[in-house]
């Protein structure tokens, strides 16, 4: 099939632009002619309050890819759209995770002499999304022919909000991380020690991923647990201020570490070997794609039970679920992973390691793409 992907990717970082590179580039192993569209900005800056969207070793740059969309600029989305239209694909796949980029999408999916358009669901709409958001997201999903997702959870929520459209799902299979270092190298650079167990938080720190949740319950923890907390990532707006408050004010100074900042691409591996365990601890979400890279790396999971995590973490098998929003609930988890049952749950992580792959997620895409001729 010829094909027009948009979305982001290099020099972009995050899971969304990692995700679309690799499903790009599973296309075309696969045989198909893609033409890759990608942003030359993002968002603006008070949406995304990092300190940069880019990290060129996020994603490699493919060589089908066109630096051409711009999201903020409407100037630019005719110039867009007629590259797409030039390269005459057979269909369209557009990616949706935020309102941010809806004005350019609904733009692009307007053009009557467009092929079919299958939207790549990320989220339904927006964590934390109110009218305008909601308006959004279906502005840009029913204009397309066919949506697909990343669980059955989410597929049945879009067959009932658009129930005349083909859906089609598959697990988010795991960005590609580096090889990891011995567990004693990577304690050893981060500064961690060798003798406690490391509970890692990885990713950028918003409101409905429950980070002051886990502080909660790292308080609870027993005076003889040697859980370490560590939390890697970036805050989002004020968070950063707040969680080292609450580290303060609930004492926490010898459980929990901060490392609040961006994590660069070529040092997660090292955080993923230090990690005995890594912890989800979010209040709600569609799905997550650190999960399915630290099941590769052989880490296992503790996660609330939020969107399709469930799906991915197996609860006894690579990992453990517990509800959302219970502090307690988390601590009592941690509190009974002893040596025995953490070391099966790893096992559990490393069996599953191979059972997600690109080609196989790009062969689910060409199978709802067929059903859109």
């Amino acid at each position: 099939m010829r094909l027009t992907v948009f979305g982001p990717g290099h020099p972009f970082r995050g899971g969304i632009a990692r995700a679309t590179t690799a499903l790009v580039a599973a296309l075309a192993d696969r045989g198909n002619e893609v033409l890759f569209l990608t942003p030359m900005r993002q968002y603006p800056s008070w949406l995304y309050p990092g300190a940069s969207d880019r990290d060129p070793d996020a994603c490699p740059r493919l060589e089908c890819s066109r630096p051409v969309l711009d999201p903020l600029g409407p100037l630019t989305w005719r110039r867009a759209r007629n590259e797409a239209m030039d390269h005459r694909s057979d269909a369209w796949i557009v990616p949706y995770w935020t309102w941010a980029w809806s004005g350019l999408w609904w733009f692009l999916l307007r053009e009557a002499r467009r092929p079919g358009a299958l939207g790549l669901v990320h989220n339904p709409v927006d964590h934390d999304a109110r009218m305008v958001q909601r308006v959004a997201a279906r502005a840009v999903l029913g204009r397309c022919a066919a949506l697909f997702t990343h669980a059955a959870v989410l597929a049945r929520q879009l067959e009932e909000a658009y129930p005349r459209k083909p859906v089609g799902y598959h697990r988010l299979p795991a960005a590609d991380v580096s090889a990891l270092p011995e567990q004693s190298v990577a304690r050893s650079t981060l500064g961690l020690p060798a003798d406690r167990r490391v509970a890692l938080f990885l990713g950028l720190i918003r409101p409905y991923k429950g980070v002051e949740v886990l502080l909660e319950a790292a308080a609870g923890l027993g005076a003889g647990s040697d859980w370490l907390i560590v939390i890697a990532g970036e805050p989002w707006s004020d968070l950063g201020d707040r969680i080292r408050r609450t580290v303060d004010t609930l004492g926490l100074a010898e459980r929990v570490r901060l490392d609040l900042r961006w994590i660069p691409e070529n040092q997660v591996p090292g955080f993923l070997a230090a990690a005995d365990l890594l912890v989800l601890p979010y209040l709600r979400g569609s799905q997550s794609a650190v999960a399915p890279m630290a099941l590769a790396s052989g880490v296992p999971v503790l996660s609330t039970a939020v969107g399709g995590v469930p799906e991915v973490v197996v609860d006894g098998v690579n990992g453990v679920i517990v509800p959302p929003g219970d502090p307690a609930a988390l601590t009592a988890a941690l509190e009974a992973l002893d040596e025995d049952r953490l070391a099966a749950l790893i096992e559990g992580a490393r069996n599953a390691a191979d059972t997600l792959t690109w080609s196989s997620y790009a062969a689910a895409v060409e199978k709802l793409l067929e059903r859109m001729q």
